[in-house]
């Protein structure tokens, strides 16, 4: 049983208002190194919000809090109050600012499209993207990595969610999502995210006003192709958006137009630039590392692809898949889970919290303990071959019943994607910049100054080694 008393963050807390100012700061501009240094500090779980200010803010990362908190009822913990940040992106209706019984009737209707015989399905959009971009490489084709995977990535989502690959309404979804994506795209973007006092819309040009005529525009797009889907439904699309509006609840009612629209927004939101940093930390160490591109490289070479192999049989390849773990767990895209606040009265790890407290789970932190992974600063893929971690210590997804719907998905995109590139590419890094991560909104990206060069062709890239089925 831990002391009941909070260990509080030393310094910024009994510092005068503009010093807590310049802490938040240096966390949107440099998040690892300053959970690191508070970490170092003072321990697994500390709070960060000022004595007696209101809501108390609390950092656990322990197995045992984690446990604790992915474990609680729904009345002793709120996670879509602690969620309100991100209501003016994702509307009101979507998965992650629900709660209790609405919340649960979105995931019923959001997970079957992620998972079983759907999951194949994917996987020649997948493969079929992965070639459109590489088919124009030759050796010297250099690279800016996180928008080339970026493009993969988006490419996917409209595809497999919207069903769309050409035409006037792609062109313009792919273009608009992109910039607004781009708004919060920089620490300086991010901090939008973060201070209220900066969304305001002083015009078109300013920042947040930029923004919100974006997401206009996108909203304009969906709802438009959501109609088109009512006036001509067609019952042999397969794509998510044609599973969702064709999916009941046990009332047997459907998703409203604005509740479809505000999950179409969440998996855009959280399926496209998470994948896309993931894929660009991935590529940066298979190439950065060569034992671990020589072991990943005789992986695939071992495999028998005279008849074509099965996408499955790729997706449980073991260092492919541990190569995947490990770059989640070194530079998590999301720093933590989502926050919840305390409903009732509940004890987390031995502490005594109140109603109103605000816990944040870090995932960044439970990936960094050295108790659990030795070297944690290391890439070592090797270690998820050696054994196994409870999901209280390993949690790239978040945990509990707000585990991200689509982690199945990303990690077959993931294994998809890395496999193409890696069994048909030679390549090296281009720059010799120090590669660092960047926060792009929420998450955490290698720079754009990432670069790669292609330096030689290991496989054409018109012989595909997947099952066209």
């Amino acid at each position: 049983m831990a002391d009941s008393s909070l260990r509080s963050l030393n310094g910024s807390l009994n510092s005068p208002y503009w010093l807590r100012r310049i802490w938040g700061l240096r966390f949107i501009f440099r998040p690892f190194e300053t959970l690191d240094a508070r970490a170092k500090a003072y321990g697994d779980d500390y709070q960060v919000s000022a004595p007696d200010s209101k809501p108390v803010l609390i950092y656990f990362s322990s197995p045992e809090a984690l446990e604790d908190i992915f474990t609680a009822k729904p009345e002793q913990l709120s996670a879509g109050r602690g969620n309100q940040i991100l209501k003016f992106l994702l509307g009101e209706h979507g998965i992650v600012l629900l709660e209790g019984k609405a919340h649960q009737r979105q995931r019923q209707l959001l997970m079957p499209p992620f998972h079983g015989d759907r999951m194949r399905s994917y996987a020649q959009v997948i493969q079929d993207i992965t070639e459109q971009v590489m088919r124009p490489w030759t050796i010297g084709t250099t690279f800016a990595v996180r928008p080339v995977m970026q493009s993969i990535s988006l490419q996917v989502i409209l595809k497999a969610v919207f069903g769309l690959d050409s035409g006037q309404r792609y062109d313009q979804l792919r273009q608009i999502l992109c910039q607004m994506l781009d708004v919060f795209g920089s620490p300086v973007g991010a901090m939008l995210l973060f201070y209220p006092f900066l969304q305001k819309d002083w015009g078109a040009w300013s920042p947040w006003g930029r923004f919100l005529r974006l997401r206009q525009q996108v909203d304009d797009l969906i709802y438009a192709e959501i109609s088109d889907r009512h006036t001509q439904p067609n019952a042999e699309r397969t794509d998510i958006l044609a599973l969702l509006m064709a999916a009941r609840d046990p009332n047997g009612q459907p998703l409203s137009n604005v509740e479809l629209r505000d999950e179409l927004i969440t998996l855009l939101f959280a399926g496209h630039e998470t994948t896309a940093s993931a894929l660009a930390w991935a590529l940066y160490w298979i190439t950065h590392l060569p034992d671990v591109r020589t072991r990943l490289l005789a992986e695939i070479d071992a495999l028998d692809d005279k008849a074509g192999l099965d996408p499955m049989t790729i997706a449980r390849l073991p260092y492919l898949s541990a190569i995947c773990q490990e770059t989640l767990r070194l530079y998590p895209i999301a720093i933590s889970a989502f926050p919840r606040v305390v409903k009732q009265p509940m004890t987390v790890a031995g502490y005594a919290l109140e109603p109103g407290t605000v816990i944040m789970p870090s995932i960044y932190l439970a990936h960094h303990r050295a108790a659990v992974y030795p070297e944690p600063k290391q890439f070592r893929p090797e270690r998820f071959l050696e054994r196994q971690f409870s999901p209280y210590e390993y949690l790239p997804f978040g945990g509990g019943d707000r585990r991200c719907i689509g982690s199945a998905f990303a990690l077959f995109e993931m294994k998809l994607v890395l496999f193409e590139l890696a069994s048909k590419m030679e390549m090296t890094i281009a720059n010799s910049q120090p590669i660092r991560p960047i926060r792009r909104g929420l998450t955490m990206a290698p720079s754009d100054q990432l670069r790669m060069r292609v330096t030689g062709i290991r496989r054409s890239i018109s012989s595909s080694p997947l099952i066209r089925r």
